[in-house]
């Protein structure tokens, strides 16, 4: 590793093979955390490389556990994470309204590691158990719309770096590579990122993997549309920036979005939302990703015939029916 960190603080960077082969020794253990941690805080002063990121990626995914669902036109709304917003879990409220449309969700997700509640937390706090078996998950999409891969059981080489990661308490490479490494492969992805120049790389891989995704952005900074400012909305095929007012809401007070101080807290706050308790900067910004993403998949007309299958699964009750199911079993 010595040589490795010296390499790179001489302002080199990694090939993808060479990305790669230290992401597998990180996983297996063959370095000690200071050699880690100082390997990660090169990237912390600095932005990955498209390189980089397909290397690490290559690695999770070749190490990662299979999944085998009997589903294969499933969608992932997922943020980078690591915006520093302390918002409350937009992306796992938006899947759950997503799946009390009736689309099938195959949600990936962690514990935060820059973040007091990610969406293991939030999941974990309202009563889920993980599941780690095709069984489970299968069973779980069928009854709920939803299944929830916790990414510590499907990528081993997470297990590793988790608590380092939380002890860092800072925004990582492995941030990125969450988004791209859900081991269930939906057909579409929905991922927020915390600012442009990581949209480009990921435009960039998305293209050549040939899959389907929409990219979003907060202008203001955060890793999903926040309508707290306009969002950059990026598809294969065209990106536009959208007021508010374009979504069909007005312009919310960041405030308002915040999650709670604790996971507990924030778990509360995640409920009363999916019971239709939410305020209305809640629902408002849970339903613009929510409509996002089913508009993504090309399936349920424009983007206002997605809003309102999104606004009767939340005020129906059919989103907090499906995280009932997938937390009841």
């Amino acid at each position: 590793m010595k040589e490795i960190l010296q390499y790179l603080f001489n302002h080199h960077t990694l090939s993808k093979s060479e990305a790669k082969a230290i992401m597998i020794e990180i996983a297996q253990n063959k370095f000690n955390a200071t050699e880690v941690t100082a390997f990660i805080s090169i990237f912390l002063m600095r932005n990955i490389t498209l390189e980089e990121l397909k290397g690490f990626r290559e690695a999770l995914l070749q190490m990662a556990v299979p999944v085998n669902l009997n589903i294969n036109d499933t969608i992932d709304i997922v943020g980078t994470g690591g915006d520093g917003k302390n918002t409350i879990n937009i992306s796992t409220l938006a899947s759950f309204v997503v799946a009390g449309t009736g689309q099938k969700v195959t949600k990936h997700g962690n514990y935060g590691a820059s973040t007091i509640t990610g969406s293991s937390n939030v999941l974990e706090a309202l009563g889920y158990q993980f599941k780690k078996t095709s069984d489970e998950l299968n069973n779980d999409l069928e009854k709920a719309n939803i299944c929830f891969l916790h990414a510590p059981y499907f990528h081993p080489a997470l297990l590793s770096v988790g608590a380092l990661r939380k002890s860092l308490g800072l925004r990582t490479f492995f941030n990125l590579l969450g988004p791209l490494v859900n081991p269930a492969k939906p057909k579409f992805s929905v991922i927020g990122v915390y600012n442009m120049e990581i949209a480009r790389i990921y435009q960039y891989l998305l293209q050549k993997d040939n899959r389907e995704f929409v990219i979003v952005h907060g202008m203001d900074g955060y890793d999903e549309i926040s309508l707290t400012q306009d969002s950059k909305i990026i598809t294969k095929n065209s990106e536009q920036i959208y007021s508010t007012e374009d979504l069909g809401f007005k312009t919310i007070d960041p405030e308002n979005i915040k999650a709670g101080e604790t996971p507990e807290e924030t778990a509360k706050i995640f409920r009363n939302i999916l019971e239709g308790k939410g305020t209305n900067s809640q629902n408002a910004v849970v339903l613009a990703n929510a409509a996002i993403a089913l508009y993504s998949t090309d399936k349920y007309g424009d983007y206002n015939a997605c809003l309102d299958l999104a606004k009767e699964s939340l005020f129906d009750g059919k989103a907090f029916n499906s995280l009932r199911i997938l937390v009841d079993g």
